[in-house]
């Protein structure tokens, strides 16, 4: 089992889809681990054709020695074959993982949250440091606090307007769901 990493179906999937798993990571360790302990097994196995052997009881114990590698051999390439199922079976609930976040990212916001984003988006808050937070490195103290308390009493006025707003938004989407479920008829494939 002389494997070169360059050309083996392992190095392609590493190069495409398994960039950054651990489980990848791992299994490329295995692959080196099992192909050093199969060359030093072959090695050994070539060091026997050199060795001399006068006697009947030395050609037996040079022929055990030989049997004994190839089971060797064997025995970790078996090794190596379970640990590749157990490692599939680790890279998918690896990746399983991944999709879950990615898809609870994605999961559709509540009105709660919707509310606040619409608060943040109407008052020009942002998450991370920008233009904003460099403007008010640059303001007086003064002018500061007549500012937080002008957006103080503003976002309250949006609030107040969101949730006035917000029936009128939850009943259209009922309409708009209702509207969808109507147009969807099943199809009957027996029938």
């Amino acid at each position: 089992m002389n494997i070169s990493m360059a050309n083996s179906p392992l190095s392609v999937l590493t190069q495409h889809y398994g960039i950054g798993l651990k489980s990848t990571e791992e299994k490329i360790e295995r692959f080196q681990k099992t192909q050093s302990q199969i060359d030093f097994f072959e090695g050994k196995k070539a060091e026997l054709k050199n060795k001399h052997c006068t006697t009947m009881d030395e050609i037996a114990e040079k022929l055990e020695l030989f049997n004994n590698y190839n089971d060797q051999i064997d025995a970790v390439k078996k090794q190596f074959n379970q640990e590749q199922m157990m490692h599939c079976m680790d890279e998918a609930i690896e990746r399983g993982e991944k999709i879950a976040e990615a898809a609870e990212k994605l999961e559709p916001k509540t009105a709660e949250e919707r509310r606040e984003e619409l608060a943040k988006e109407a008052l020009g808050i942002e998450d991370e440091g920008g233009i904003l937070d460099e403007l008010l490195e640059d303001m007086p103290e003064d002018a500061l606090q007549e500012t937080l308390d002008e957006m103080l009493a503003d976002s309250m006025t949006v609030r107040e307007e969101l949730d006035e707003e917000l029936p009128e938004i939850m009943e259209q989407e009922k309409m708009t769901q209702m509207y969808l479920e109507r147009q969807y008829t099943p199809i009957d494939i027996k029938a």
